[in-house]
């Protein structure tokens, strides 16, 4: 056979295979952004914002885990060492947690209900540490005050005003340390005008502290505006109108160094933030703590029923 058709047959039969390599390695180039790790702290809220982050960022193109670190006391440092990358956060918290960080256990406050005025707050304070504050989502899981719906019903309240018009002696089911914070009897007492008779220490938005508020044994508990069993518990929040709750938007945090090296994982997280609220969140949360779903296919679902996967 002639020595030259011979070579243009064999240019023929490989050149397709050439360029299908080609293509593969250039759309795997692509659609992989690498491997990337997102905090969780194992809870149903944060196991459940923990998987919208990794379903989003798969679809993406990464390759994500999630490892369980415990509280941001924990996971900081880590996030800001780059060991991890990603943490499913809270506007307030995260902003204070750095203030302190930055200027000692006793610095002065800067984060407040206002979410726009605490997020400039947080970029100045993660910028110096390497971190950086994504868009937050309007969905939040803030401190709260619930009474139960037959009196709020019986005496015509919706707000924390409405309630201190009463001028009530009232028991409070809280966090052990409410009666030193700012956020709760305090606040309470100094902006709203409360007459707290007692902290009852039952935590925040436990089980104990809904069952007291449902007997009687107290009649303001302290929850999150993200529980999704008050509802069925015969419980309502009563409206911060004085705005004496920071602002808590579920917002992600991302190291800065690994960010800028992978700027569509903004994009991907974003968009989530742009979605979800805290009805959606309220709602997820109810399907897993409730309804005993996983919180990975609750997640799942959610991306799905917003086209974002």
């Amino acid at each position: 056979m002639n020595t030259k058709l011979v070579r243009r047959l064999a240019i023929a039969l490989v050149a397709p295979t050439l360029l299908f390599a080609a293509a593969c390695g250039s759309s795997d180039k692509g659609a992989t952004g690498g491997k990337v790790t997102i905090v969780g702290q194992k809870f149903p809220e944060a196991d459940i914002m923990a998987a919208l982050y990794q379903g989003l960022l798969d679809h993406a193109g990464f390759q994500a885990t999630v490892q369980e670190l415990g509280g941001r006391d924990l996971y900081l440092s880590p996030l800001e060492k780059g060991t991890v990358q990603i943490s499913t956060d809270y506007l307030s918290s995260m902003t204070e947690a750095l203030n302190r960080q930055a200027n000692g256990d006793n610095a002065k406050l800067v984060a407040s209900h206002d979410a726009t005025a605490t997020l400039a707050q947080l970029n100045k304070l993660a910028g110096p540490v390497g971190l950086t504050a994504l868009t937050p989502a309007a969905a939040q899981d803030a401190n709260a005050f619930a009474v139960t719906k037959a009196f709020a019903d019986a005496h015509h309240l919706s707000t924390l005003s409405d309630l201190a018009a009463l001028g009530m002696k009232l028991k409070l089911g809280a966090a052990p340390d409410c009666d030193q914070r700012p956020d709760c009897k305090l606040g309470l007492a100094g902006t709203y005008g409360l007459k707290i008779s007692a902290v009852v220490p039952t935590g925040f938005g436990t089980d104990q502290t809904k069952a007291d508020l449902k007997s009687g044994a107290t009649q303001l508990g302290e929850v999150g505006t993200s529980d999704a069993t008050l509802a069925k518990d015969g419980l309502v929040i009563l409206t911060d109108d004085k705005g004496l709750e920071n602002a808590e938007n579920l917002v992600p945090i991302v190291n800065s160094a690994w960010l800028a090296k992978h700027p569509q994982a903004e994009t991907a997280l974003n968009k989530l933030s742009s979605m979800l609220t805290t009805s959606d969140l309220a709602s997820m949360i109810a399907s897993v703590s409730i309804d005993r779903e996983k919180a990975a296919d609750v997640a799942t679902a959610f991306l799905k029923s917003k086209g974002l996967i």
